[in-house]
């Protein structure tokens, strides 16, 4: 009698992973936040997490939250360039007192919008790569380090500090 029920044991645990295996293998890898975005993402719910998982599946546990820390503990970069990307400022709608400092991945290009030829100065000219057309002036950062841009509006200049690194 003993045999007969590890047979029926053997058989039900042979028929959960032949079911099993195919909804796994069929699962992709689980979306995650990117780590900018890691901190703003909404949990699921756990009604969600045992509806979204088929029959049979094994759940696993959520991760346990990650602990408050006061402030950034490394010296590397905290993510707060722009990267190699094309960021527009309207100089007709926007607050140039405000805009002190910016920072760039080495490609990326500051359009300034709204703004005569020849009115836009960036030192040193060998950071940065100037075009002007219809208004807009293109600025490209072609290599890192440290360049000034000076945009004369309403009878004041004003700088903006942008940082380029590679």
């Amino acid at each position: 009698m003993r045999h007969l029920e590890f047979r029926h044991i053997a058989a039900a645990g042979a028929l959960a992973l032949i079911t099993a295996a195919p909804l796994a293998a069929c699962a992709g890898p689980a979306a995650s936040p990117r780590p900018a975005q890691a901190d703003e993402a909404p949990a699921p719910s756990a009604s969600a997490q045992a509806r979204s998982a088929g029959p049979g599946v094994a759940r696993q546990p959520a991760p346990p939250p990650r602990p408050a820390t006061a402030g950034p503990t490394s010296t590397k970069p905290t993510g707060t360039c722009f990267g190699a990307v094309r960021h527009d400022l309207d100089l007709r709608n926007t607050v140039l007192d405000l805009v002190k400092s910016m920072c760039f991945h080495t490609g990326g290009v500051l359009r300034l919008q709204g703004i005569g030829p020849g009115l836009v100065d960036a030192t040193p000219g060998s950071l940065v790569s100037q075009s002007y057309e219809a208004g807009v002036v293109d600025l490209r950062f072609v290599r890192p380090g440290t360049v000034t841009v000076t945009i004369p509006q309403d009878e004041q200049t004003y700088t903006i500090t942008v940082v380029v690194v590679s």
